[in-house]
């Protein structure tokens, strides 16, 4: 839980001294990328670390990813400018990756499938405590201290965590045995052995027993390295142009083709890489599992609807509802408070009805309350959108964790971390093309409302709304109000859009996912 709160509080820390960060540093322009940088580096580094963990085993991978989180921060907190600052989050990002898969796996591996929801559960909390507390403890350092202490508190946190994890996790070993194929040693001695007659006793020669003892020895494992340069590139050049376009330059536009083209190109090199290796960083098996593939597009359809209360609803609460920063925040905890209680009580209905079935049920839920949204009265009250949060939280912990655990429960020890690594790199991904096609629905609901406007002066573009929202004074009390119903209908395609992407997922979970999920029994 602790290494979890390395990674949780990460995000929602940081977000809350960018004022000072910029103000010290300078770079406004290029300040996003503190945020995008880090998702960069976290989700193309998820399917290798799912490997590593497979090959190597859990325990140094988690090892090493914390080590890696606390160089990263060291050097963010001795930042000179935005540059510096953005390549040591990058760092930071590549021992969050470690963080968040391997944890999720060691809890799989360490406790049975009935105690796996209180676990899961447990984690969960690290992720609410830290949406509500992180923001509150990034605005203390860096109003009361300096925001660099934002990065520097993770050091006695992380080492602590570190030396718990040195000290008392005895990863058990369930790893199939490499000589499992091979026959023991007195079989082989009796096979070996001369016919009982008259030979000739003489010790055999040392260049006689080498080939035995070499063929007893257990293989050694080689990590597809090319394979997991080509999928971290592939993933990057992919979600910069999901992160960045529509943002740093139009979608139509020479840079968006470059990325775009060229993760297509590299995407079909690494296929061609990962079906010539011999342990590739992402098998085949992955989707051709039925289990496997319609958890990866489901919880793919996840992280796109997320995009709607994470991204657009603080928006919304400050813009519509005229609320601050601090109440807006609190109107999203809402769904963070409800979402690990219902992942924790989920396991008395899956374990009745299936983990498909439940998660059919949150997710039928989720849908509901999502197509609710844009029946709100405008300009409501701030309860009513956090009642809405609170039912979506709900409903998604009873989406989510079933399948999560539902995956786990389908592999054995030396397949866990790569699928659930997998699961949870399409969830990424799902986020940020989310992020890119919700952005570029709510920029064109509101274009097109200032395009149509009757009322005179409105900002002229998508750039100056956000600003006249915050100082509604400069504005006429016809256009402020125009603007704050022009938030509103966007947000409203937006969740609109956010139900369909959760109709994908029950039109997944109905058709794709098998009926029950084949789970091992797990080891004594």
């Amino acid at each position: 839980m602790l290494g979890m709160a390395l990674a949780a509080l990460d995000g929602t820390i940081v977000s809350t001294a960018v004022p000072q960060i910029v103000g010290d540093l300078g770079g406004f322009a290029v300040f996003s990328w503190l945020f995008s940088g880090y998702l960069l580096a976290v989700t193309v580094t998820l399917p290798v670390y799912g490997k590593l963990s497979d090959t190597f085993g859990r325990k140094p991978v988690l090892i090493a990813g914390i080590i890696l989180f606390l160089i990263g921060s060291l050097l963010c907190a001795t930042a000179w400018n935005m540059a510096s600052l953005i390549a040591f989050r990058v760092v930071q990002g590549l021992g969050g990756g470690a963080l968040q898969g391997t944890i999720q796996v060691i809890a799989a591996d360490l406790y049975p499938l009935k105690e796996r929801p209180k676990i899961q559960a447990k984690l969960s909390t690290v992720w609410a405590t830290s949406s509500i507390a992180g923001p509150a403890l990034g605005g203390l350092l860096a109003g009361y201290a300096d925001w660099r202490w934002i990065f520097l508190i993770n050091l006695p946190v992380g080492a602590v965590a570190l030396w718990l994890v040195v000290t008392y996790l005895r990863e058990p070993n369930r790893a199939p045995s490499t000589r499992a194929a091979v026959p023991d040693r007195a079989p082989r001695r009796r096979v070996n052995r001369a016919p009982r007659r008259r030979v000739n006793w003489a010790p055999r020669r040392r260049a006689d027993r080498a080939p035995r003892r070499r063929a007893d020895r257990a293989p050694r494992r080689r990590v597809d390295w090319a394979g997991a340069l080509a999928v971290f590139a592939t993933g990057a050049l992919l979600l910069t142009a999901l992160v960045q376009g529509g943002v740093a330059w139009p979608w139509l536009s020479v840079p968006s083709f470059a990325f775009l083209g060229g993760s297509a190109v590299l995407a079909a090199v690494t296929v061609v890489i990962e079906r010539r290796a011999s342990d590739p960083i992402i098998p085949g098996w992955v989707w051709r599992r039925r289990t496997i593939a319609a958890v990866n597009l489901a919880l793919g359809a996840l992280g796109l609807l997320m995009v709607a209360p994470t991204v657009f609803l603080p928006t919304y609460a400050q813009s519509v509802l005229g609320l601050g920063p601090i109440a807006a925040g609190f109107v999203l905890s809402a769904m963070t408070l409800s979402w690990p209680i219902s992942a924790a009580f989920s396991s008395r209905l899956y374990n009745r009805i299936g983990f498909r079935l439940t998660a059919i049920t949150g997710i039928s839920l989720a849908l509901l309350v999502l197509l609710a949204f844009p029946l709100l009265p405008y300009p409501g009250r701030p309860w009513q959108p956090a009642l809405i949060m609170l039912l979506l939280g709900a409903a998604l912990g009873m989406f989510q964790l079933p399948l999560i655990i539902g995956v786990q429960s389908t592999v054995g020890w030396s397949e866990r971390g790569t699928a659930t690594a997998s699961i949870l790199f399409y969830r990424q991904v799902g986020q940020s093309v989310g992020a890119a096609l919700f952005g570029a629905v709510a920029n064109g609901v509101m274009a097109a409302r200032l395009a149509d406007a009757p009322t005179p002066g409105l900002p002229d573009d998508l750039d100056s709304v956000s600003k006249a929202l915050e100082n509604p004074a400069t504005l006429t009390a016809e256009a402020a109000d125009y603007l704050r119903r022009a938030m509103d209908s966007a947000v409203d395609y937006v969740y609109l859009g956010a139900a369909g992407a959760a109709a994908v997922s029950l039109l997944v979970l109905i058709f794709v996912a098998p009926r029950r999920f084949p789970v091992l029994k797990d080891p004594e």
